[in-house]
């Protein structure tokens, strides 16, 4: 008698099924989230069309998916890797869905919304805000609240079956170049991480309402200020709020933001100086004061000195944590004022936040082995490693951040140049580009802050939604697609009967 295939005992069997059951129970989530939609939408008296016509497309496709997949294989690295792809391209897909049926938005204009919303970038094509419904805003700023902390880490801390494959799901989407375990199960980390972001959210909140804002904008912003996503339910963002008490609050929450969640949960935890301590919080703290000075200098003779420290301050956290709120419209500042906000869009937040961007610890890796290269020219059989706080930073690390760099770099210069030959000004085109692969949301000029994208060629906005998508992957994670090896298909052992 013959015996049964290797490839279908034990894991094998199924090889290849996770990504569809991952990706299916997204999906399944997604069509829960819209049914409390539908209800919200009819408690303001708003058509649900939208959110029901989403909820069952969601659970059609999801239990479809679940169906054909199976949580009972641990994943390849490459499998990993195609369910967070996949999940970050098909989620915003199904999103979209309730922007398209609102009537406010073409199917590309629909994609690029809730491209930016899950991608936390906070760039817009709407452009009527007067009228648009308000369960459509807090669904905008639910999108940035979900894609803030991820929407695979937020799979593995709800559905705990999926716990087995939660290792290499989470390195694939985790942000900056390492993970940090604080406990030794995957589930418990993230869950950690959830209570840090979501205490930080309803802190947020409460900051806002006590601020003089509406429950209902309060709650908005709040989630889009802590998943440093920056949509807003006004058109002139937070120049639309007048007590400075707003932007005060708006200020402190950006900032956590843009810091490590794991290093403010040994804070809470601990009581400890862990934030202090750690390397790249101090840089990132000294890169917002240093900046703010600049601006307050730079803007004294546009305001008063109070006003000038506010929209400096503002400003400077808005575009390093990437969320993207305005207190003013810096489209009219100074080019001096504006370069260096410029330059804060290529730093971005800290590794392991909500924020986008480069990252701080990446800038720290390539100064310092910069500086050991310099080094070396005079000392050339030195041995260097590369340290960051009392740490070695390993070499396949250094490798990593430097492949980050080139590929972050080059596709930046083309979307800049695509961009201009689409008709776009050359500024436009410059920050446009990085706004959208920062996950930053606002540029310059056209795209400017109290502006939308909606001008620019529907090509260009079809090119941005892609930006926005590899930014938030972390360029490398989506260029594997374009190896050769990735379509390779992998050895299988020979069936032997």
């Amino acid at each position: 008698m013959l015996s049964r295939p290797p490839d279908l005992i034990g894991p094998r069997r199924y090889r290849g099924r996770f990504a569809p059951y991952a990706l299916g129970t997204v999906l399944l989530g997604l069509a829960a989230v819209q049914l409390g939609f539908v209800a919200y939408a009819r408690v303001l008296h708003e058509p649900p069309g939208g959110f029901l016509a989403t909820a069952l497309l969601a659970l059609l496709a999801g239990y479809a998916l679940r169906r054909l997949g199976s949580a009972r294989g641990e994943p390849s690295r490459r499998e990993a890797l195609l369910t967070v792809i996949l999940t970050w391209l098909v989620v915003p897909a199904f999103g979209a869905v309730p922007l398209y049926v609102s009537g406010y938005f073409t199917p590309v204009n629909a994609l690029f919304e809730a491209m930016s919303g899950f991608t936390t970038t906070g760039a817009t094509v709407l452009q009527d805000f007067a009228t648009f419904p308000l369960s459509m805003f807090m669904w905008r700023a639910f999108m940035n609240w979900v894609g803030g902390i991820g929407i695979i880490l937020v799979f593995i801390a709800v559905f705990p079956q999926l716990a087995i494959a939660g290792r290499q799901v989470f390195t694939a989407e985790a942000p900056g170049p390492t993970d940090e375990r604080l406990t030794p199960r995957l589930r418990d980390t993230a869950m950690m991480l959830l209570g840090v972001y979501g205490g930080l959210t309803l802190a947020c909140v409460l900051a806002f309402r006590a601020a003089g804002m509406s429950l209902f904008d309060a709650v908005a912003h709040a989630f889009s200020t802590l998943a440093a996503g920056g949509f807003s339910t006004r058109a002139l963002s937070f120049q639309a709020f007048e007590p400075e008490a707003v932007h005060w609050v708006a200020v402190v929450f950006m900032f956590l933001a843009g810091a490590n969640f794991a290093l403010q949960y040994r804070l809470y935890v601990r009581r400890s100086g862990a934030l202090l301590k750690d390397p790249e919080f101090r840089a990132y703290l000294l890169t917002v004061l240093a900046a703010s000075a600049c601006l307050v200098y730079l803007l004294r003779g546009q305001y008063a000195f109070g006003d000038s420290v506010r929209h400096a301050l503002f400003q400077t956290v808005s575009i390093i944590t990437t969320t993207g709120f305005a207190s003013v419209d810096f489209a009219l500042w100074a080019a001096p004022a504006q370069v260096i906000l410029i330059a804060l869009m290529f730093i971005g937040g800290s590794a392991g936040s909500a924020s986008g961007g480069i990252k701080v610890v990446r800038w720290l890796i390539v100064l310092r082995q910069t500086g050991q290269e310099v080094f070396r020219t005079l000392h050339p059989r030195a041995v260097l490693p590369v340290r960051l706080g009392r740490g070695i930073v390993p070499e396949e690390v250094v490798r990593s951040v430097a492949a980050f760099m080139t590929l972050y770099v080059l596709l930046f210069a083309v979307s800049t140049a695509a961009l201009v030959l689409l008709g776009a000004d050359y500024v436009t085109a410059f920050t446009a580009s990085i706004a959208c692969i920062g996950n930053i949301g606002p540029g310059l000029e056209d795209v400017g802050p109290m502006l939308s994208f909606a001008e620019l060629h529907p090509v260009a906005r079809g090119l941005l939604t892609f930006d926005m998508y590899a930014g938030r992957l972390e360029v490398v994670t989506v260029f594997a697609l374009f190896t050769r090896d990735w379509w390779r298909l992998p050895r299988r052992d020979a069936y032997r009967g």
